[in-house]
């Protein structure tokens, strides 16, 4: 029987990693990954546009008053989420409440030629 030599102190023996088995999640309906994130809310934003008022005539505003922004009428408007723009649209009316219709998709930020 041979004896085994032991390494010295300074030296690092490496072996391999052993993993568990790692059983295959089920899949929904649909297939994807992403499908238990479809019915989770979120926030979308559609901003219309802006006006700068000097504190005085924020002062005066009050039920009946107009405020004058600087987007002109038509121009496509921003809708976001959380902040991050994701499409331009259009304001439109359906049954007595404003809308919004998409025009475009914007690309996803972080993509590689983002600058």
């Amino acid at each position: 029987m041979a004896e085994t030599a032991a390494a010295p102190p300074d030296e690092v023996v490496a072996r391999r990693p052993e993993f568990p088995q790692l059983e295959a999640r089920p899949v929904s309906a649909a297939g994807t990954p992403l499908d238990s994130l479809r019915d989770v809310p979120i926030t979308v934003t559609a901003k219309l546009g802006h006006a700068v008022l000097p504190i005085a005539e924020i002062l005066k505003l009050g039920p009946g008053s107009v405020v004058e922004l600087e987007e002109p009428v038509g121009r496509p408007i921003e809708l976001t989420v959380r902040g991050v723009p994701f499409a331009t649209a259009v304001v439109v009316v359906v049954d007595d409440h404003f809308a919004v219709r998409i025009e475009s998709l914007l690309p996803p930020r972080g993509l590689k030629g983002d600058g």
